[in-house]
């Protein structure tokens, strides 16, 4: 069992019938408005509501989130207490060594800076200003945009 509100893993072995009472935890999608500076901003776009999350709340998937994005906020309680980013996000690249003439996709790879602070290896053929692919369960290029 996993405690949502502290992070914490338990193992817990149960008998053959008994039952568990079911956690009251649902999830809504909100917009990711923009960053209030340690608060991160999330609001529903019909009752136009806000949603804060610290950056402890979201940890290292700062490196992912961008404003206007749509994110899946998990609420217990009416309390926020976790949110799931897209698993795709299309970002650009800021910052990369340029690409040199034959390189090709099997070419390897190289370091590259996106909009969002964050690092992905490329392929080699990839170039400043082009939008990209990033898979945020595992932080990898997935393909040009």
């Amino acid at each position: 069992m996993r405690n949502y509100v502290t992070g914490n893993t338990v193992e817990k072995t149960f008998r053959a019938g008994s039952t568990i009472e079911e956690a009251n935890v649902f999830k809504e999608a909100k917009q990711f408005t923009y960053k209030d500076g340690a608060q991160f901003v999330f609001m529903d776009l019909s009752t136009f509501e806000e949603y804060r999350l610290g950056e402890a709340d979201v940890g290292d998937k700062t490196k992912w989130l961008k404003e206007g994005m749509d994110c899946n906020l998990l609420f217990w309680n009416g309390k926020v207490i976790d949110f799931e980013l897209p698993v795709t996000v299309q970002l650009s690249v800021v910052d990369v060594d340029p690409g040199l003439k034959g390189d090709t996709a099997q070419g390897g790879t190289k370091p590259a800076t996106l909009d969002t602070g964050a690092v992905v290896n490329v392929p080699l053929f990839v170039n400043i200003g082009e939008e990209i692919l990033v898979d945020t369960r595992t932080g990898q290029y997935m393909s040009r945009a």
